[in-house]
């Protein structure tokens, strides 16, 4: 999979996919990430990349140009299956969605910043638009990095236990149940008797059972 991020802060990316599973699954030639400066797509002497808006009001806008003239080099260079815009007021990301974008080969990722960003960007180039929750940040780039990792860790052979991502939260629904290591015993609280039993089936059972409860408690949206 191939993922290009436009943003106008190509440094504040450059951390979280030099790490841990991102970094791996690059390595092993599973994901490629590659970070576009839409400064440099300007045609202003300055790099500006953001201007007053029409009407009037608080707040710099990322300009149409720009940007424009990224999406339509990377554009010219390969096809891609989606073009996706980080927005507060965009769908809630779900691991539905996660599951989703793992399948498929090329994203455009493009990071918003400053009030936000001219609406034909959205209306000639964008195919969908991703939120990861009801609250506004500085910029895109977080999100971005967010949703890189829900969809790398997907993909097959970046998990070092492949089926590890399959019992995640939200996949089946239901929230994921506790888990133990050692020791067995921490200051008399004890590891419950059952995941020392050895019963595989009788393990499993107890873990639904878990889930179920957890969710019910916490997201009970989730069992609807």
């Amino acid at each position: 999979m191939r993922i290009d991020i436009l943003t106008v802060l190509p440094q504040l990316l450059e951390s979280p996919f030099s790490h841990s599973i991102l970094k791996r699954a690059q390595q092993k030639g599973l994901l490629e990430v590659h970070l576009y400066d839409i400064r440099d797509y300007t045609t202003n002497k300055h790099r500006q990349v953001d201007d007053y808006q029409y009407g009037g009001g608080a707040g710099m806008v990322m300009m149409v140009e720009p940007v424009a003239n990224c999406i339509e080099k990377l554009k010219s260079e390969r096809t891609y299956d989606e073009i996706i815009f980080l927005t507060p007021d965009g769908e809630h990301l779900n691991q539905k969605i996660c599951n989703k974008l793992s399948l498929l080969k090329n994203l455009i990722l493009l990071c918003g910043h400053y009030k936000g960003i001219d609406q034909r960007v959205r209306d000639l180039f964008i195919t969908k638009e991703i939120s990861i929750g009801p609250y506004v940040l500085s910029g895109g780039e977080l999100p971005a990095a967010v949703l890189v990792d829900s969809i790398g860790r997907l993909l097959p052979g970046v998990l070092n236990d492949e089926t590890s991502a399959l019992f995640d939260s939200y996949q089946d629904n239901l929230l994921a149940p506790p888990v133990y290591t050692r020791p067995e015993d921490f200051r008399g609280h004890k590891v419950p008797d059952i995941l020392l039993s050895g019963h595989a089936k009788q393990i499993d059972e107890w873990r639904h059972e878990q889930a179920v409860i957890k969710t019910t408690e916490r997201h009970p949206d989730l069992l609807d």
